[in-house]
């Protein structure tokens, strides 16, 4: 079978599956498109968290808007386990996900429970073929 970009018309790489507003989608691309894709996404996969299977955002917003640690403060304390990380021989990427090794070795070696991030929350490795986006 052969994928044909949906944007541009070129043979396309893959299929990406996203979703967004409750619904799920699928778009055929290159290589390019996709990376521009994820890349566009990016800010707001890193900022969110990932939704249980069939969990509805609206219903909970409130409770955990209370609880949830700001965007800000998270940005912060990525920024210090990046640091640390490089001082202690780790080997880290200036945006991203931190490495649950990463996490785990800071949270060991300082004490500080405060390492289970929202990048501590999941530690996938971001997706390859699907993104999940759900607004």
């Amino acid at each position: 079978m052969r994928l044909v970009d949906d944007l541009t018309g070129e043979e396309a790489a893959e299929t990406v599956e996203f979703g967004f507003d409750g619904r799920s989608y699928e778009i055929d691309l290159t290589a390019g498109n996709a990376r521009a894709f994820r890349d566009a996404l990016a800010t707001y996969v890193a900022a969110a968290r990932r939704a249980a299977a069939g969990e509805r955002g609206a219903g909970r917003r409130s409770s955990r808007a209370a609880s949830a640690v700001s965007a800000a403060e998270s940005r912060e304390q990525n920024r210090q386990v990046r640091e640390w990380a490089r001082q202690n021989g780790f080997t880290v990427s200036e945006r991203g996900r931190i490495p649950a090794e990463v996490l785990t070795a800071y949270a060991e070696r300082t004490g500080s429970g405060g390492a289970q991030s929202t990048e501590a929350q999941s530690t996938e490795a971001r997706p390859t073929g699907v993104v999940q986006f759900s607004g």
